[in-house]
């Protein structure tokens, strides 16, 4: 038994890969931005971790997370894993702004769109 492929499958499916790669590279131009500002002491950066009261060490190990985050997005094989590690990442960050009285909706949102990512790229996962 032969299966056709119809116009508007091929359609819909090009643009829900569109839709997948311009998430992608958004979430990368976010992390990276983030990660690099945590890399450099941004001052706000600084007071931020500063509040979370677990040291400066904090922030250069989420920075690095975040720029390599942000690098694996970009790359076929890897797509997969950094979302999934970006989601992990960003669900660590939504209970600590909790914890400290910040407004958790950014990270919630970057969890999400990171988790949309690996949820769409699972079957290409490979360890």
């Amino acid at each position: 038994m032969t299966t056709t492929v119809t116009p508007r499958s091929t359609v819909a499916r090009r643009a829900g890969s569109t839709a997948l790669w311009a998430l992608r590279a958004l979430l990368a131009v976010q992390f990276a931005s983030g990660g690099v500002l945590k890399l450099v002491g941004d001052p706000r950066m600084v007071d931020l971790f500063t509040d979370i009261g677990a040291g400066q060490w904090l922030r250069y190990l989420v920075g690095i997370c975040e720029v390599a985050g942000a690098v694996g997005l970009l790359v076929p094989r890897l797509v997969a894993l950094a979302a999934l590690g970006l989601t992990g990442l960003m669900a660590g960050a939504v209970v600590t702004n909790v914890l400290i009285g910040v407004n958790p909706a950014l990270p919630a949102a970057f969890l999400l769109a990171a988790a949309v990512i690996a949820y769409a790229r699972r079957p290409r996962t490979t360890i």
